[in-house]
């Protein structure tokens, strides 16, 4: 039997490993999870009931591998604690002196409310990713999302030496003069 995990690996190893490489996009998550899959066919070699389909079943197994992985890491709780909030400068006013405010206002919202803004604005989440992330139907992490924006537009809209025009758009912020 040994001598049979051998030819197979030796005709699957590099095949298999630039498939994984495909989907993975990482060369050590892909070294890792192709030493993953050559332990499962080793430890379950016995259960293959027809030879003629070895490199359908080994391919299957790699395939499970990558989707276990997947599963894993977007199952995580992303953790909202000390978030990097990036500063940026913006059209016609200096942002790097509102982020003080609007990152303050960021924080004082609700966890869930704070989570969906975090992710969608500063970790690129789609709404559809965000709902596969939450466990929540699409519409309604769609309200959810929307709901948060405009907690957040009214609450910046607060901020001192902040000028907005009647449908809230932000015109103008004014350094405080110290």
């Amino acid at each position: 039997m040994k001598n049979e995990i051998h030819i197979i690996w030796a005709d699957l190893n590099e095949e298999l490993f630039a498939f994984m490489l495909s989907q993975l996009k990482d060369e050590e998550l892909t070294k890792d999870l192709h030493q993953e899959v050559f332990i499962k066919v080793q430890t379950k070699i016995h259960q293959l009931k027809h030879t003629s389909k070895l490199t359908s079943w080994v391919y299957q197994i790699a395939r499970n591998t990558i989707i276990d992985h997947f599963r894993k890491t977007t199952s995580k709780n992303i953790s909202l604690e000390n978030f990097d909030i990036p500063e940026s400068d913006l059209d016609n006013f200096d942002y790097s002196n509102l982020s003080a405010c609007i990152n303050q206002k960021i924080t004082s919202l609700s966890t869930t409310h704070k989570e969906v803004i975090l992710l969608t604005a500063f970790q690129n989440y789609s709404q559809k990713e965000l709902a596969e992330h939450l466990k929540l139907s699409y519409s309604g992490t769609k309200s959810r999302v929307q709901k948060a924006r405009e907690i957040l537009k009214n609450t910046i809209l607060d901020c001192p030496n902040l000028e907005a025009d009647s449908s809230g758009k932000l015109l103008d912020f004014e350094k405080n003069s110290e």
